[in-house]
Parts: C-alpha cells; structure tokens; sequence
C-alpha cells in the first residue's frame, strides 16, 4: 500500500489519478455482494463494508469543504476558531452507517469526488502551495492533502476489503 510520503513523491497529476480511480475501485468491490455481507462486521468493533462506503462519502463531503477554503483560507477546516473535531467512530454511529444504502453512499461519494477533483484540478501553482488546517489542526498543503487522501483511500479499500473476507 502506498503510503503519503510515498503519493508526495509522486507529480500531482498521479496523485488526483489515484483519487479519480477510487469510486470505480469500491464499485468493482461491492459490485456482486449483497447487502447483508456489505452490513456484516467482521468483529463488533470493526466496520463493515458498509460503514467504510459510509465514512469516504462523509470524509469527502469534509474534504469538499476543505477544497472550497482554496479562495478562502481563513475557512480551511476551522469553525469558530477551533479544528473540528473528527470522530470517525462518533459518525458511524450518530448517522446510523449501518442503515445507509451502500449503493447511495457509493453515489454520493462518486459526486462528491468529482466535485472536489473539479476544484482541485482547478486550483493555481500558488493555490497548491498554500497551506491551512485541516480538521484535526495540522497544518498542510493541497498537495500534502491530495497525498494524505490518496493514502486514506488505499487504507479504506484494503479495510472494505477484509471486511468482505470476513477479516478485521
């Protein structure tokens, strides 16, 4: 698995390549299992199948936002002044991931991606640069996130996978 160091390397170009490629990827592997194996957890307290299609869609959405902030750097994943707090387990659990269509996440994360590959394909050599906080308060880059998210989504792909194997 490709880590972010690793995608840093890479021209930035092969790194929105990898985040084009991975809604087709979790189509690819959802695409011919039913909607009991998508919900089963592999032990309690992993995710499902599911619940990983669930957390990129949501992540996504997070990560739109954060695409936005390229002409508005003050709103760079902060609100009110603080980095919002990311709970991924709070999120599967108060938006109820394991109630969620797969199909309709998948769509809706397949959306959102496009969008956001929109804004950054769209963003100047200064604007790739520029760096801000992110929800957890570190400071990066568009180029250092692009890199994190392709690494996220090599992680969740592997996750969805083992998940499906009945593996945590």
């Amino acid at each position: 698995m490709t880590t972010r160091d690793e995608y840093l390397k890479q021209p930035v170009d092969a790194r929105l390549a990898r985040l084009a490629r991975t809604a087709d990827d979790l189509a690819a592997a959802i695409r011919s299992h039913d909607a009991t194996t998508l919900s089963r957890r592999p032990e309690p307290k992993a995710w499902s199948a599911k619940e990983v299609v669930c957390h990129l869609r949501d992540i996504e959405e997070l990560m739109f936002v954060v695409g936005l902030a390229a002409k508005d750097p003050a709103a760079f994943g902060i609100i009110g002044g603080a980095p919002y707090p990311l709970d991924a387990e709070r999120w599967a659990e108060e938006r109820q991931y394991l109630r969620n269509d797969t199909v309709a996440a998948l769509d809706a994360f397949r959306r959102r991606r496009g969008e956001a590959l929109g804004l950054l394909r769209a963003l100047t050599p200064e604007q790739w640069r520029r760096g801000g906080l992110v929800p957890t308060g570190a400071r990066v880059s568009f180029g250092e996130l692009v890199a994190g998210s392709a690494a996220h989504d090599d992680t969740h792909l592997a996750q969805l996978a083992r998940a499906l194997d009945g593996r945590p």
